[in-house]
């Protein structure tokens, strides 16, 4: 198979842009993966100033799977990273918050939406509200890291709730995306078929986290008879790719299967096969997730239209999204409960749509009803406006928030972060 040069090319922009834009906002303390939606937004539109030697990268098929792969490895190192036993910890007060958080910022999205587009479908409004429902487990956790209060009662139920959160949304982003391909094919689903999807989507996540231990046990039982090098990130793989494809095999996103193949695996599965290894599993996935996954976000970014910020309607419709982003998830203080837990850090944590956002936004871009994509152009571009919004505002508030809350003891006892002052 021939390999087109000049693809070699337009990867190599697409990841030094990445890293080198990612790094900037990192140095100022902002989520580099803002900065590699920047860098996307920058390459995409750069036909603006004259040159088209980037046109066509948002659409380009072999980025496209690039940008594929990149996040069902995101998902998967996203579940990698969630503890069960951690969640079942906070319990009762995480789900509330994560129930609350998913229920209200969808049913405002889909109530301003209706009214500041309602020549759309009702399928566009439902989707509008499924994106609003997500949450940032990456952003909000690194605030509470840089902090030094991962493990306060605050902590423990937002990142327990932003986790179930992400289980949520994804139950949510199938259903809708069922109910949009229903209706594009003529046949609306009833609240028969609905239930059918979020049977299927629990059903899947609970035989995942019921099979998923034994299963993978086995197979890295049965990998540890090969003596050659690199056998655990290859077992790994096969793990997450084999899952990925049985949701999609029972009508679900590759990525609901992608994040239960992660959240089911520990270091108890794959210890004996990790002591032949000299470094450990997620030393060895990261470097190619960070080549994979940064492709995701870049051309994310590269799908934005600048020039559509000119119409004061993607603009509106921007702002719209971000107030309901953010006073959406300041219900979830209402509900939060528990010894020690500062309920504005709760309502302020779950704030930061980042990638999951992204990840809503890019599917119902490639959804359609009739012909029609159900996230337009200008509604993409409003969605990643409000994603880097609520993703920049979560850390200096949330900082500032938790420096106060009766929690966190004296305030001179914890250190500082950029942005965080008054």
């Amino acid at each position: 198979m021939h390999v087109d040069a000049s693809l070699l090319a337009v990867i190599a922009v697409l990841l030094g842009g990445a890293k080198l834009v990612g790094d900037l906002f990192g140095r100022v303390n902002l989520p580099p993966v803002l900065g590699e939606i920047t860098a996307g937004i920058v390459l995409g539109n750069l036909h603006l100033l004259g040159w088209h030697g980037l046109d066509g990268i948002g659409t380009d098929p072999q980025l496209a799977l690039m940008a594929e792969l990149g996040v069902v490895l995101l998902l998967f190192q996203v579940g990698l990273e969630s503890n069960l036993h951690q969640m079942a910890r906070v319990g009762a007060s995480a789900f509330a918050v994560a129930t609350i958080g998913v229920v209200v910022p969808m049913g405002l999205g889909f109530g301003l939406h209706a009214a500041l587009a309602p020549e759309a479908t009702w399928h566009v409004h439902l989707f509008i509200g499924a994106v609003l429902s997500a949450t940032s487990v990456g952003i909000t956790a690194r605030v509470f890291k840089d902090l030094g209060r991962v493990d306060s009662p605050t902590g423990r139920v937002v990142l327990g709730a932003a986790v179930i959160d992400d289980v949520l949304g994804l139950i949510v982003l199938a259903v809708v995306a069922g109910v949009v391909r229903g209706a594009d094919s003529g046949t609306d689903l009833e609240v028969g078929g609905i239930a059918l999807i979020v049977v299927k989507a629990v059903g899947f996540l609970g035989a995942a986290i019921v099979l998923g231990r034994p299963v993978s046990r086995r197979l890295y039982r049965a990998a540890g008879v090969l003596r050659i090098h690199g056998v655990l990130l290859a077992s790994t793989l096969v793990f997450c790719f084999a899952v990925a494809y049985l949701a999609d095999l029972v009508g679900l996103a590759p990525i609901v299967g992608a994040f239960g193949a992660g959240l089911v695996l520990d270091e108890l599965v794959y210890r004996d096969l990790a002591t032949r290894e000299d470094r450990p599993l997620e030393t060895q996935l990261a470097p190619i997730a960070e080549v994979l996954t940064p492709i995701f976000f870049v051309l994310t970014g590269a799908q934005v239209d600048l020039a559509g910020f000119a119409d004061l309607h993607t603009l509106a419709l921007a702002g719209a999204l971000t107030f309901a982003a953010v006073i959406g998830k300041q219900a979830c203080a209402l509900v939060a409960f528990g010894d020690g837990v500062h309920r504005l850090s709760v309502g302020l944590g779950m704030i930061p749509r980042g990638e999951v956002g992204l990840i809503f936004a890019a599917t119902g871009a490639q959804l359609v009803v009739h012909g029609t994509a159900v996230v337009s152009p200008e509604t993409y571009s409003a969605i990643v406006i409000m994603v880097m919004a609520t993703s920049m505002m979560t850390p200096p508030l949330l900082a500032w928030s938790i420096r106060r809350s009766t929690d966190a003891g004296s305030t001179r006892e914890l250190p500082r972060i950029a942005g965080a002052e008054t």
